[in-house]
């Protein structure tokens, strides 16, 4: 193990009496925090942060801290398990891996012969480092379908910064940037993708002004020189009321603009039809703060867009990130010290590489459900679900047989929970690898004990753009739980695709990081690894576009049949789009608050961060709430056009009195029958996964906003 360098761990060793401390690499959400973990007889007692980790300084959040109680949970699933009754009867029987893994491995074999390898999908949620090697497997399996969160959570800001500059831009903390725009995102609770909100907060702490976006009054947004509380789904035209502001008031970096931008001319053509004052009438925002903070944001430099999942999950989503990703260029931004960066990995194997999404016969890539219909996700090898759950209930274009789910609770998390439901029901075969009995575990056939992130070795953070590897460093055996990565490499060898696999994990561990020189046994004794920093590379090798500049005109939409430029779209259900609707559901509903304990889905069964919320929680503006007869505390009925759901009232002032923000991912893991509760408070019972009401190029589900009443439980109410 790497030499500790502070006296406290020591210390503490000494006093407390442990005997290891094992340093690794925290995967309890969107991961990346360096942690201490203390271990006494072979049990961990206490994770802490690594002051010496170059992402999070040794601060750690609740989940990080709560992860103790997620390995030893009297809950965890320690073996596979066989469903032993109908689906959903909650009945299981305990079998060997062997028995498992063949099972599936038979199952697989036998679909792929009968319906070709594309009637096998495999599927992950946000992921626990694994999505590379999910790929690998799907890939050299030859099918296309791989069913992940990437339609709207992350994988629209990989695919338009890929198109636009080449890479994902990464708001540069490190040094300092004088001015911060979180746009639909609240770092210091989601501590997203390549961020912490350490780095934000100590940013703030040296002077940064700060803008905030987002129609709730959030603790940023309480804290910004300008807040701008947009109409829910309005976002594109805000951003492009800011950029009108910034174009005819010449705030742009001009030189950066000639010498490195393509498609100027038809771009300010666009953005010429949305003045501020146009842009009022649909945000909501008055047009003299719209003006206060496009100044603010395109004079003070080097300015930062702080972006996240909020803005993704919308009919917009595609544009949303293309019009703040031109914010973020036209101001001189991009590539800048202090701005957004396109970081460089160290010298590895990438993600995609170790994907192998070149070994993918061109064929069977052709067959990629949604990939005709949703080119932008198709040609990220990303699938829109509501394709897959038609495969299965409809066998439209061609049968889906199999469903391989791994750290992924599909039920709770994706659009239309009732269809997603009917189709885990119908599916010839369901295998689900996680921690726990999830509700859609409880519809598999087979249920395999994952590992978490304490449990395994692992070369962390090697699919993200902020530049750094750090070493995850397996502290504990659980039972029988293996990683996700074992447990495919394992399957691999049963399938036929045994010459591209490893004997263990640790070879491909030795794979990725071949090209820095070094075996995974030399890295794990590293503290972390990084690439090669510089800024304005562009200056000297343009953009890794197909014109080689920033695309605000993007060629590779042009060729894919949609509008190269960015525009907005108003929201499927709106007072506007649709008032008919409007008059029976008076309020926008939004969804997908963060809270500080769970990740999605997970953790509602650990007591540590149960207890900060025990309770689904929607909050509603006092004078909504007496409109409605509703009183602080009460559970509320929350209801749209496909179905109702109940959460308990929080009074909120910090929003437009027409907005009702609810909580996504509840379900009750203290509860024992196999549903958990799953539809009682899960907010996508009410959400629609219409074609029609998805990103056209993205496939993004609309889940953000949409249309409600509520009432009080067991009473009336006035517009309900």
């Amino acid at each position: 193990m790497p030499q500790f360098k502070y006296s406290h761990v020591e210390r503490e060793v000494e006093v407390y009496g442990y005997d290891r401390v094992v340093k690794s690499h925290c995967r309890m959400c969107h991961g990346g925090c360096g942690v201490l973990v203390y271990l006494k007889d072979g049990r961990i007692e206490k994770i802490a942060g690594d002051p010496d980790c170059p992402i999070n300084h040794g601060t750690l959040c609740s989940k990080g801290i709560g992860a103790t109680q997620l390995v030893y949970h009297p809950d965890r699933l320690t073996h596979p398990v066989r469903r032993a009754g109908p689906k959903g009867s909650g009945r299981w029987e305990r079998i060997s891996w062997d028995e498992a893994l063949d099972a599936i491995a038979e199952r697989i074999l036998r679909y792929k012969e009968e319906h070709g390898a594309e009637s096998i999908v495999l599927g992950y949620g946000t992921g626990r480092d694994n999505e590379a090697v999910i790929y690998r497997f799907a890939n050299l399996l030859g099918t296309p379908n791989v069913l992940t969160a990437g339609h709207f959570c992350y994988g629209p800001r990989i695919a338009t910064t890929i198109i636009t500059c080449g890479t994902n831009p990464i708001a540069d903390y490190e040094n300092h940037p004088r001015c911060i725009m979180v746009w639909g995102n609240n770092v210091v609770i989601s501590n997203p993708d390549c961020y912490k909100g350490e780095s934000f907060s100590q940013a703030l702490d040296a002077g940064a002004r700060l803008i905030a976006v987002d129609p709730r009054l959030t603790r940023i947004a309480a804290r910004a020189d300008v807040w701008l509380p947009l109409r829910p789904g309005t976002d594109t035209a805000l951003a492009l009321g800011m950029l009108h502001v910034i174009v005819h008031e010449e705030l742009y970096d001009k030189e950066f603009v000639e010498n490195h931008v393509y498609g100027w001319e038809p771009f300010v053509e666009r953005v010429d039809e949305y003045p501020p004052e146009r842009v009022e009438k649909i945000t909501w925002v008055p047009r003299e703060k719209i003006q206060e903070a496009a100044r603010l944001f395109a004079t003070t430099r080097p300015a930062v867009v702080q972006w996240g999942v909020a803005i993704e999950q919308q009919v917009n989503c595609a544009d949303n990130n293309r019009a703040l990703l031109a914010l973020m260029g036209i101001t001189g931004n991009i590539d800048a010290k202090g701005g957004q960066v396109l970081f460089k990995p160290p010298r590895i194997v990438n993600v995609g590489r170790f994907g192998a999404h070149d070994m993918l016969p061109p064929e069977q890539a052709e067959k990629r459900l949604g990939g005709d219909r949703f080119r932008l996700a198709g040609n990220f090898a990303i699938i829109n679900p509501k394709c897959v759950w038609d495969a299965v209930l409809e066998e439209k274009p061609y049968p889906v047989k199999m469903l391989f789910f791994i750290s992924s609770n599909p039920l709770m998390t994706r659009g239309n929970a009732r269809e997603v439901y009917r189709a885990l029901e119908a599916v010839d075969f369901h295998v689900v690898a996680d921690f726990f009995l999830t509700p859609t575990a409880e519809l598999a056939d087979i249920v395999l004990p994952a590992a978490t992130w304490l449990e395994m070795d692992y070369v962390g953070d090697f699919w993200k753009r902020h530049g750094y590897l750090l070493p995850r460093r397996k502290a504990v055996q659980i039972g029988e739980c293996r990683s996700d990565h074992e447990m495919l490499n394992d399957l691999a060898h049963r399938v036929g695709q045994g010459e591209f696999w490893w004997d263990d994990f640790e070879g491909a561990l030795d794979f990725i990081l071949k090209p820095m020189g070094v075996t995974w046994k030399e890295f794990k004794e590293m503290d972390y690894a990084r690439g090669e920093v510089a800024y304005r590379k562009y200056e000297q090798n343009g953009f890794s576009t197909p014109t080689g500049r920033f695309e605000l005109y993007s060629t590779l939409l042009e060729r894919w049949g949609y509008d190269p430029l960015p525009q907005y779209r108003e929201p499927p259900e709106s007072p506007v789009s649709t008032p008919e609707l409007f008059e029976r559901y008076p309020y926008i509903l939004i969804t997908g608050r963060r809270l500080p304990g769970f990740f999605h889905t997970e953790n509602r069964q650990l007591p540590w961060l149960r207890e900060l919320h025990p309770d689904p929680v929607v909050e509603i503006h006092p004078e909504t709430a007496a409109r409605e007869g509703i009183r602080e505390g009460d559970w509320v009925v929350i209801e749209s056009p496909r179905g109702e759901v109940r959460q308990r009232a929080r009074l909120f002032e910090g929003m437009d009195p027409r907005i009702v923000s609810a909580e996504h991912g509840w379900w009750f893991p203290e509860r024992k029958d196999p549903g958990h509760g799953w539809e009682e408070s899960n907010i996508n019972v009410l959400t629609s996964n219409a074609y029609e009401d998805c990103d056209p190029a993205m496939g993004a589900t609309h889940v953000r906003t949409l249309l409600c009443r509520i009432r009080p439980e067991g009473g009336g109410g006035g517009s309900a």
